[in-house]
């Protein structure tokens, strides 16, 4: 994948312009290290940043169709290139590059072709013909994508904020899933899957099902004339990619180029919980295993770098971000240029730890729902930005639109968290993992507690962090919050301190407006907070937040006074983890 960055109809087409462009396109060359390219019709400017991934040697963008009257500038991967092409028997393909079928899929079927392609992706399209264009993002937002107006009637497109804040009056994050025609002006959702309605789905559970349309996510992935690893953190969705990966990267061309033997990353603190299951992991099944560590005060040398790269103040995102950035530029350091990570099962599966607090499958499956269409702004901008910081793509197969097609329309009662039964978080991802004959993962990986990448990495991580923001923050610059912020106003120490360094990079409105808020605890929406009462005295996005569930839970003295007059039920009491042979971490 890549930077890209457009500007449509400006009313200057000067040289001066031109110069500005490519400034603003500099801002996103970590982006993409390996190539440079602008393209100028009257006044659109289509800049590239260039990854190369697939077909290096000629892949470079802006691409064009046979007589250069559609021009696209892409940041993506498309994993049905190859089929696509052969439905497009009467054209010429210029490059081996998979995003090339863009403009031919337009010259044959018009504005109506997005849905045809399985991947992930942000694209902008000019048909010079009549100067119009079109704007497309895939559907849960992957790819980072912004949209902005200037005061002479430009639309501005960026793969980052930094690219476009400073000389468009509003500027908005590109909605996931949707168009944008000029000759609408306005957007189109491309995506409308059933789960999107939030209507409960019916169908039984097929653990086969399942696990057959995770492997083809996890095969399609491979797609690649360059050297990549995984991300490994010990906890059960790297691993499963981990084990799906290694399991069938002998049969692809990927190997035949780079060696069947797997690579993996794991990062952390000394002695994080993380860092010991990776090692397990990767010794079960024989990957190439790297273990980077770093110190609290590496992490909180790194936030400003951190909040100017992922462009959020959202305090969960940055908890998490620090890491995978200080990770992600060990990895390229190795020569590696993307990684295949676990995001998304948590928010399709229920694996949060609150979901034990779900009342009914209906609220499950619709909490579900709103964590999906939220990826975008969380942990989708945090696998995008912080690898990306480092000129390092992140692929992940959790959010294949297949996968969350016959995931979502799994009845959510067997999603349910239900301890009388054994069946903790993530239970039917679980299940039809757990082969006896051809085991994917040794029992206890498969059944350990969820951990949230920013608990994982090191309990002592998130105290580090608080302990840090206490030293710059008062409390009487506390007392002036609602004044100074008062949009998403901080509601803890250390989200005042990333608001301020935010701020300072991205002053306008638009910026603070694009970062999501509200009450949240151990990840939940603000809706899921009603579920428990204690909850709304501890609004803390760490996994430990969700008292009575998590092994290693806030002590009393870590919450709000208000909860220490609650006794919160043993969700999942120790002795049974351990029946079920979950990795106890105290």
């Amino acid at each position: 994948m890549c930077g890209i960055l457009a500007v449509l109809g400006c009313s200057d087409s000067s040289q001066s312009k031109r110069s500005r462009v490519l400034e603003l396109s500099r801002r996103l060359k970590h982006r993409g290290p390996d190539w440079s390219g602008l393209h100028q019709h009257g006044d659109c400017y289509l800049a590239h940043q260039r990854l190369a991934i697939v077909d290096p040697a000629s892949g470079d963008q802006p691409l064009f169709n046979e007589d250069k009257s559609v021009i696209v500038t892409v940041n993506g991967e498309i994993y049905n290139h190859e089929e696509l092409r052969k439905q497009l028997p009467n054209h010429k393909f210029r490059t081996g590059s998979d995003c090339d079928v863009i403009a031919h899929l337009y010259e044959e079927h018009g504005e109506n072709f997005v849905d045809m392609l399985d991947g992930i992706f942000s694209f902008v399209l000019l048909d010079t013909r009549d100067n119009s264009f079109i704007v497309a993002r895939d559907a849960i937002g992957v790819t980072s994508l912004y949209i902005g107006w200037g005061l002479d009637g430009s639309v501005w497109i960026s793969s980052e904020l930094k690219g476009l804040n400073d000389d468009c009056e509003h500027f908005e994050s590109f909605p996931p899933g949707h168009l944008y025609s000029s000759k609408e002006r306005g957007f189109r959702r491309w995506y409308n899957p059933p789960w999107f309605s939030e209507a409960i789905p019916s169908a039984p559970y097929d653990p086969l099902a399942l696990r057959h349309a995770f492997e083809k996510a996890v095969i399609k992935r491979l797609m690649t004339d360059v050297p990549f690893g995984v991300l490994l953190s010990g906890g059960l969705d790297s691993s499963l990619v981990a084990s799906v990966t290694a399991r069938y990267l002998a049969g692809t061309k990927a190997a035949k180029q780079w060696g069947a033997k797997l690579h993996s990353f794991c990062v952390g603190l000394e002695g994080a919980p993380d860092l010991k299951a990776a090692r397990e992991v990767a010794d079960y099944l024989g990957t190439v295993h790297h273990e980077f560590h770093y110190t609290v005060q590496d992490g909180i040398d790194a936030i400003e770098d951190v909040i100017y790269h992922i462009e959020t103040y959202d305090v969960t995102t940055i908890r998490a971000s620090i890491p995978m950035f200080l990770m992600s530029r060990k990895i390229k350091s190795l020569g590696v240029k993307w990684v295949i990570s676990g995001e998304g099962s948590d928010e399709i599966f229920g694996g949060y730890l609150y979901f034990h607090k779900a009342p009914n499958k209906e609220e499950f499956h619709q909490e579900t729902c709103r964590k999906i269409k939220a990826l975008h702004k969380y942990d989708c901008l945090r696998a995008n930005k912080s690898t990306f910081a480092w000129g390092l793509e992140a692929r992940v197969p959790f959010l294949d639109k297949e996968f969350i097609r016959v995931a979502m329309n799994i009845d959510p009662q067997y999603k349910m968290i239900k301890k009388e039964e054994g069946r903790i978080e993530k239970w039917v991802l679980r299940k039809a993992f757990d082969d006896e004959e051809h085991p994917y993962l040794p029992k206890h990986i498969l059944y350990r507690q969820k951990e949230q990448f920013s608990d994982g990495v090191g309990y002592g991580w998130i105290d580090g962090l608080k302990a840090h923001a206490e030293k710059h923050v008062t409390d009487r610059m506390m007392l002036n919050a609602s004044n100074i912020y008062p949009f998403n106003t901080p509601t803890s120490k250390e989200a005042y301190y990333y608001r301020m360094i935010f701020e300072r990079f991205f002053p306008q409105n638009s910026a603070r407006l694009t970062v999501p808020g509200g009450p949240s605890v151990a990840c939940s929406t603000a809706k899921a907070v009603e579920w428990d009462a204690a909850w709304s005295n501890n609004l803390d996005p760490s996994g430990r937040a969700a008292l009575g569930v998590h092994v290693s839970a806030y002590d009393n003295n870590q919450v709000n006074s208000v909860t220490k007059a609650v006794e919160p039920e043993k969700i999942i009491p120790k002795m049974e983890i351990s029946s079920l042979g979950v990795a106890i971490q105290s």
